[in-house]
């Protein structure tokens, strides 16, 4: 058994692995950059070692520094966890050449399944079905136009070396192709250096099933059933669920023996998942569910698999990469009810959920009977150097009614600010009638947008249990005769402050019900309405004006890097045109023109970096 373990990523994965690793009685190693120095997983573990700036690719992407890391501290194994070099097959070869054991699948696998035009040929000489599409060496624009014409619209351009949702674009029309294209190289030579495309058929009702593999060294193989993950945002994963809705027996077997399929045709070894896409417009039928890639590595979602199954995953790559067979064969393994997770970002849904970054000044997750995931803490920092991820929230429950029922109720109780989360956003989700229902595809979150992103402004309700909780446990709250009114019944009114925004409150005598409030500074009351906070000050200082000052500023919603400039000083642009195109926590972000115009200041140039709230350009409104 391995007896040193070096992790090779951070936050919620590493503590996952180090959680592990310390009950198997396996020394843990984790590696940091300038960013993590006082990260939770750097604490957890017994030892760590910092291997550079903030940037993933001056840090965590840089092969040689973490097998030096390893080598330095006498560490036995790498596991790479998820994403970062977890998918590297050179890196993996790296390790072994080292002389260190990779807790992962091995080289030549990853290098068969890396490239979806190879995989997907590779499955179809495996007898497992694929979806439709292109997979030529032609990449030219062109031609590449004409394959999307001749499949028929609407298509889905997939970079071939991407992952993880990066370098997909869904495409309606002939006219939108090119700019499509064009955008979906710029992000795959960007996320994997490699800017080749495959076209795919886009499924009209698509639902994503994923099976979990995992094989040993022996030749073993084995499922352990699938996931239901449709319920998706711009290709990333919000809300997974195992087993998936409406699978019956029959169907359940021939996907999970396709997936098999697909690992022996790599000799696969260690943890790996299968990922199908479904047409839904029957229901479930193996007919309709086709090949799309496979994750040679651990998956965010492994947690509702576990949950399920009463298998640690972790447990088994270590137990597999140190030469034991699988814990358990195909005959012992079953499903005992149902489980979900939902994924906790600090980002804000009702601006477009831009990430959001700064201290967890508060940061509160309701632990009983639920299972939570996560590399941070209160006081930690959100940087902008990586996925803003706070936890991963995990129930399990008999029936599928029963989890999402918890997970609704452990959302309500979630509170984080200043950085705002998207736990009212999931919650939405959790309790929505057609989520409910299982009526779900991944088109879900984007056809319920409007009934799924909370109120950026505060009810009066929760204006009302903000001034009660401010003036009750503040030291200079309301008292005595204040309000008082002759003839009727005192009232209390206080002035609070959101951000520009100011509002006047009554005080009621009672606590607003379903409400969870608590005082988050001197004078701050927070606030948490069904996941989503508000942190909402006594406002002391009168007479500030609340609007922009000018309407038609645009600024840096976050930092980051400008990767496109569209337009130049002088140009006259429309309502909605895209002016600029930000590069910022793995994500292009579009700025846009706030009406009819005329850029008159232009502060933006390609590459540049800038700061949250720089103004990037000025339009003048155009004269009517």
């Amino acid at each position: 058994m391995i007896a040193s373990l070096l992790i090779a990523n951070r936050g919620e994965i590493a503590c996952r692995i180090i959680r592990t690793a310390r009950a198997m009685g396996i020394r843990t190693v984790a590696v940091y950059s300038d960013a993590d120095a006082q990260a939770l997983h750097v604490r957890q573990a017994d030892e760590a070692v910092h291997i550079g700036p903030s940037p993933a690719r001056e840090s965590y992407l840089v092969g040689d520094k973490i097998i030096t890391a390893a080598r330095t501290t006498g560490a036995q194994a790498i596991h790479p966890g998820y994403g970062f070099l977890s998918e590297n097959a050179d890196f993996a070869q790296a390790v072994i050449d080292a002389g260190l054991i990779w807790v992962g699948a091995t080289a030549h696998s990853i290098r068969a399944m890396g490239l979806k035009d190879a995989a997907k040929s590779l499955m179809q000489r495996a007898g497992v079905p694929t979806t439709p599409g292109y997979l030529g060496e032609d990449q030219s624009p062109e031609r590449l136009a004409a394959e999307a014409d001749a499949i028929g619209y609407p298509v889905l351009i997939k970079a071939v070396a991407g992952g993880g949702g990066k370098g997909m674009r869904k495409v309606d029309a002939p006219a939108d192709f090119a700019d499509a294209l064009a955008s979906c190289r710029r992000e795959a030579a960007s996320s994997f250096g490699n800017d080749a495309v495959l076209l795919e058929k886009w499924i009209t009702n698509p639902r994503h099933i994923e099976v979990q593999v995992f094989g040993d060294t022996q030749g073993n193989i084995v499922h352990l059933f699938e996931r239901d993950c449709s319920l998706q945002r711009r290709h990333q994963k919000v809300i997974e669920e195992a087993p998936a809705p409406g699978m019956d027996e029959a169907t359940r077997d021939a996907i999970c023996s396709a997936a098999v399929r697909a690992a022996q045709a790599v000799d696969y070894v260690g943890a790996g998942t299968i990922e199908f896409i479904a047409d839904g417009s029957e229901g479930l039928r193996a007919d309709r569910i086709w090949f799309m890639e496979m994750n040679t590595r651990l998956q965010v979602e492994h947690p509702v698999t576990e949950e399920i199954t009463g298998v640690d995953l972790v447990e088994w790559q270590l137990r597999v990469a140190s030469g034991e067979p699988l814990p358990k064969a195909q005959a012992e393994l079953s499903i005992n009810g149902w489980a979900m997770e939902a994924r906790l970002y600090a980002e804000d849904p009702a601006s477009g959920f831009l990430p959001s970054t700064g201290r967890l000044e508060q940061c509160y997750f309701p632990e009983d009977y639920v299972r939570m995931e996560t590399g941070v803490e209160q006081g930690s920092v959100i940087s902008p150097f990586y996925d803003p991820m706070i936890a991963k929230v995990i129930t399990h429950a008999d029936t599928r009614d029963n989890a999402a029922a918890l997970m609704a109720q452990k959302l309500e109780g979630v509170a984080v600010w200043p950085v705002k989360s998207n736990a009212g956003f999931l919650h939405r989700c959790i309790t929505d009638p057609d989520f409910r229902a299982a009526n779900v595809t991944t088109g879900f979150i984007a056809d319920h947008l409007d009934r799924l992103v909370p109120d950026a402004q505060p009810s009066s309700a929760i204006l009302r249990e903000a001034a009660r909780q401010i003036t009750q446990q503040s030291e200079t709250g309301l008292a005595g005769m204040r309000g008082f009114r002759l003839n009727a019944a005192p009232e209390r009114r206080v002035r609070l402050r959101l951000g520009a925004d100011r509002f006047i409150s009554t005080i009621p005598d009672a606590h607003e019900p379903d409400l969870y409030s608590s005082l988050a500074a001197p004078g701050v009351a927070l606030v948490t309405d069904r996941g989503q906070s508000f942190g909402i000050a006594m406002d002391r200082t009168e007479g500030l004006s609340t609007g922009a000052a000018s309407d038609g500023a645009v600024l840096s919603p976050m930092p980051g890097r400008i990767i496109a400039v569209s337009v130049a000083d002088g140009d006259s642009v429309s309502k909605g045109q895209k002016l600029l195109t930000l590069e910022a926590m793995k994500m292009e972000h579009s700025l846009i023109a706030p009406f009819d115009g005329v850029v008159a200041e232009l502060n933006a140039a390609e590459g540049g970096q800038v700061s949250e709230g720089a103004l990037l350009a000025r339009i003048d409104k155009a004269e009517d």
